[in-house]
């Protein structure tokens, strides 16, 4: 009876699994677009290997937009403190708005991080116009070893291409990035790895000791922050926001297609309680369908969200986006849930729907 009544109305039942379908897709892609950057990002600089970090005290909590404001000389400084095994300056420049270019010293960034894995070529040479990129960024922009990639307005040559997991997607020499980004003799961050056996909150009040003014922290300590409200406190209202208005979209949509579909049943509903249908039965059949639509529009949702990570990721792959079976259980449960509360008006109404008064119903 359920599956006939839909079938009745085709219309009507494919623009409410539409609308289910709507609130799904905007829930998986807002969450997961927002989820991505900030595990994409902690996932990168966590893939350097450092142990401590130390960056500007009233910068932002992302090093690539604080600017260049320590200076390299501390580097040597730091190095000499007891437990540090390794420091690593690096200087960034932001360009295109949002994409962070990385400055290092091939050297010190290998003693912390252990070097790059590379898929193709090599590290650039000290002092030259080449840089390296990750295969993210190769992959987006059709880039290749022995190829150009614009930076600052200059062609730069790209001598290699590495796993991407480290810190930045392009890298080129320090002191070139310094030059380029008018910071001569300053960087944005320290990376730094200690010794074996020796307790990290020592080098660190070590280091603070050096640096007063600054921010330093053992890594896990820096990656903990890189929650939707760690990065901002209104990104997570935005977040509830975008899937209140989902879920407005699927609530509305339901109530409106059944509560128009009792109406037009009205007769209908008469002649089930003349033959001893109960109240129960009658809500039962109006909320079971609201479910039946809400598991279509559940299944399309997921699939288009499904088939729109994929294709995003194939055009832009360095855009990162989540999907993943938590959120997907996650956007299933809201829009079920709200699809059965936008029911429950038009179901209590048939059931309360007197039999003799609906079946004289023109």
């Amino acid at each position: 009876m359920i599956v006939a009544n839909l079938r009745r109305r085709p219309v009507r039942s494919l623009i409410s699994i539409v609308a289910v379908a709507m609130e799904v897709v905007l829930i998986l892609m807002i969450v997961g677009l927002v989820n991505g950057m900030i595990n994409d990002h902690r996932a990168r600089v966590s893939g350097i290997g450092a142990d401590v970090i130390i960056r500007a005290g009233n910068g932002s909590m992302f090093a690539e937009l604080s600017g260049n404001t320590l200076p390299v000389k501390l580097a040597p400084v730091f190095a000499a403190v007891p437990g540090v095994e390794a420091v690593a300056p690096v200087a960034y420049a932001v360009i295109n708005g949002t994409e962070a270019i990385g400055g290092i010293d091939p050297a010190s960034f290998r003693a912390v991080s252990g070097g790059f894995h590379f898929l193709a070529g090599s590290m650039f040479q000290p002092g030259g116009h080449e840089v390296i990129v990750d295969d993210a960024k190769a992959d987006g922009g059709h880039l290749h070893v022995g190829g150009e990639l614009m930076l600052f307005g200059q062609p730069f040559r790209i001598t290699g291409i590495f796993e991407h997991g480290m810190g930045s997607r392009v890298f080129l020499d320090l002191p070139v990035l310094e030059q380029l980004s008018a910071a001569p003799g300053k960087v944005a961050t320290f990376y730094v790895k200690t010794a074996p056996g020796v307790p990290q909150d020592r080098v660190v009040a070590a280091l603070q000791k050096l640096a007063p003014a600054e921010t330093v922290q053992p890594i896990s300590q820096y990656l903990s922050l890189f929650t939707a409200a760690g990065v901002s406190p209104a990104l997570p209202i935005f977040q509830a926001v975008m899937v209140a208005v989902a879920v407005a979209i699927g609530f509305l949509v339901i109530f409106l297609s059944l509560y128009t579909t009792v109406l037009e049943r009205t007769r209908e509903i008469g002649i089930l309680k003349s033959l001893g249908a109960s109240r129960g039965y009658i809500v039962k059949i109006i909320l079971r369908e609201s479910e039946l639509l809400a598991v279509l529009g559940v299944a399309a949702g997921s699939l288009v969200a499904w088939g729109l990570w994929h294709l995003l990721s194939h055009l832009f792959p360095t855009l990162p986006i989540e999907f993943t079976w938590e959120w997907i259980g996650f956007a299933a449960a809201i829009a079920l849930a709200s699809s059965a509360v936008g029911a429950l008006y038009p179901a209590f109404k048939a059931a309360g729907q007197d039999a003799i008064s609906a079946l004289a119903y023109e």
